[in-house]
């Protein structure tokens, strides 16, 4: 049975409109924001999971989200901030489409969309893997759909740095067992989760993602998980033992080729060796099979990739050098060359003109110009043009030439016209002069300029908190800061942390801070700023003697 849904919190600059999902730790809502105005999805801790871990838990996924929000198929992040109730959010992409999952519950998808997908969703997983992320969470659900149709990749909640100790574990395979042994798997979602997350002390590569791709795709085209049987028990234990056995359910499709499900298979291969090494390699691959039934190769999009043709390659999973040595069809800058300035072909003389009408234009080289008075540059002669018009044009050309003015005329003409028009000039800005004048004869704007919109965007200055140095326990064990500031309002909040970044972002209504658990006679300092609905203050630092 599901938690209801929390409230959706009072955010500055936003309008709440509806619930959009839950998750474990985190609602979600769809808001519209009033500058620039646009639906965004907003995502709230739960006030019961303010415990530091799952702070620093959330606090993480949006520094991970936001160092991949550049890339066209990962949901963009906007802002991050903590309401004015304590609960820390961040402002999303809304992507208006159903999710993966969603869609496969009205119709598995068509060859060419899941091809298509899986490659710009592998370009997405290398982008991370590129920023040293592992997603560690690929399934149909955490794909959602943006307003172009594109998938767009979430989720990173139980992502990790590639050198970094795994997040909090959501269960355990003794709960499954039901020994109680505590046999610890990090957070996953079983159905699209490699062999090597169920063992004792589980170390997830990029492999593992690529596996968690590979089976996601496997899905679209089949329209249930890969080792999931009609008719037969399906359940969590049942999931594991086939994973772990590589027993992989066949598509029943008769429209999927061979080649293609060799590329998932070589994907979902139990030993991690046997696998496409990165998702850049599983993209290569499908795009192959793109090739092989006709389709364009759709681009990988991740960052300084060498383009490099696919039809190049062997067949999946061919070569001397197994899948590592696929080659890449990229997306790159393409030079084109600006087109050349046309240039106008020479007429030919009028005995031979008949004859060489219907010949290409060729290009020739411009006569040198001839320079006379006033640097009237003259067009070399050419023979009479056929047509009417172009006889009038050239005629028309000549007579001018030839009745051109004296020298001394034409300059006197030149410099009576340049004197009216400097006349017609300074007239106009001392009539535009008078009028502003007249109209508005304070010098200030018009008020209707001034006054702010609706959506103008107002600087408000949050003042700076006064924090005394801290007090010690008489066990040494328990520090206490009396906080305080100017122009306090109602609803402000401290946000403070400890200065050597243990312990996350804490929130405290005041007068006191309390930091607690400390080695007696340990120094420590806080780091504190005022908060005011999702504005901050500076930050201030204050320790204990």
């Amino acid at each position: 049975m599901h938690r209801p849904v929390s409230s959706p919190p009072e955010l500055p600059g936003y309008r709440f409109i509806e619930p959009l999902g839950s998750g474990g730790f985190a609602d979600v809502f769809l808001y519209e924001q009033r500058l620039p105005r646009r639906r965004v999805a907003v995502k709230v801790l739960l006030a019961e999971d303010l415990a530091g871990d799952a702070r620093a838990q959330f606090v993480a996924e949006a520094n991970l989200m936001a160092q991949l929000s550049a890339h066209p198929y990962i949901v963009t992040i906007f802002h991050a901030d903590v309401a004015a109730d304590g609960r820390p959010y961040f402002v999303m992409e809304y992507c208006s489409g159903p999710s993966l999952a969603t869609r496969l519950k009205q119709t598995p998808f068509a060859v060419d969309d899941a091809l298509r997908t899986g490659v710009r969703l592998a370009g997405a997983v290398a982008t991370a893997h590129a920023a040293g992320i592992l997603h560690r969470d690929i399934k149909p659900a955490n794909v959602l759909t943006n307003d172009y149709g594109w998938p767009a990749l979430t989720d990173f909640g139980i992502s990790s740095t590639l050198d970094g100790e795994l997040p909090t574990h959501t269960m355990t395979i003794g709960d499954l067992h039901g020994t109680g042994t505590g046999r610890s798997a990090v957070g996953m979602s079983v159905p699209w989760s490699p062999p090597e997350l169920f063992d004792d002390d589980p170390r997830p590569d990029t492999r593992s993602d690529v596996f968690a791709l590979a089976a996601t795709v496997h899905t679209l085209l089949a329209g249930r998980s890969p080792f999931e049987i009609p008719g037969r028990s399906n359940g969590t234990l049942d999931l594991i033992g086939r994973i772990e056995r590589g027993a992989i359910t066949p598509i029943d499709r008769l429209d999927v080729p061979r080649s293609l499900v060799d590329v998932l298979r070589t994907g979902m291969a139990v030993r991690r060796d046997d696998r496409y090494q990165s998702a850049v390699e599983f993209a290569r691959a499908l795009q192959r099979v793109e090739l092989e039934l006709g389709y364009a190769a759709t681009s990988i999009e991740v960052p300084t990739l060498v383009e490099h043709d696919p039809r190049s390659d062997a067949e999946p999973g061919g070569g001397s050098g197994g899948p590592g040595e696929e080659a890449t069809r990229a997306r790159a800058v393409q030079t084109v060359q600006a087109q050349a300035v046309p240039v106008a072909p020479v007429a030919p003389p009028a005995a031979d003109a008949d004859a060489t009408r219907a010949r290409t234009p060729q290009r020739v080289e411009a006569q040198p110009a001839v320079e006379v008075d006033e640097r009237t540059v003259l067009r070399p002669a050419r023979s009479q043009p056929s047509s009417d018009a172009g006889r009038v044009a050239n005629e028309e050309t000549v007579v001018r030439t030839k009745t051109a003015p004296p020298e001394r005329s034409r300059r006197s003409r030149a410099g009576l016209v340049v004197g009216i028009v400097a006349a017609v000039v300074v007239a106009a800005a001392v009539v535009i002069g008078i009028v502003f004048s007249v109209m508005n004869p304070t010098g200030r704007q018009n008020e209707a300029t001034e006054a702010p919109g609706e959506d103008a965007v107002v600087e408000q200055a949050v003042p700076v908190p006064d924090v005394a140095p801290g007090v010690l326990s008489a066990d040494g064990t328990v520090a206490t800061f009396a906080v305080s500031h100017d122009a306090a309002a109602d609803g402000d909040l401290y946000r403070w942390t400890r200065a050597d970044g243990s312990g996350g972002m804490q929130v405290a209504e005041g007068p006191q801070i309390t930091v607690d658990g400390l080695a007696p006679g340990q120094t420590v300092c806080i780091d504190v700023r005022v908060q005011r609905g999702s504005k901050t203050s500076d930050e201030v630092r204050a320790c204990t003697p």
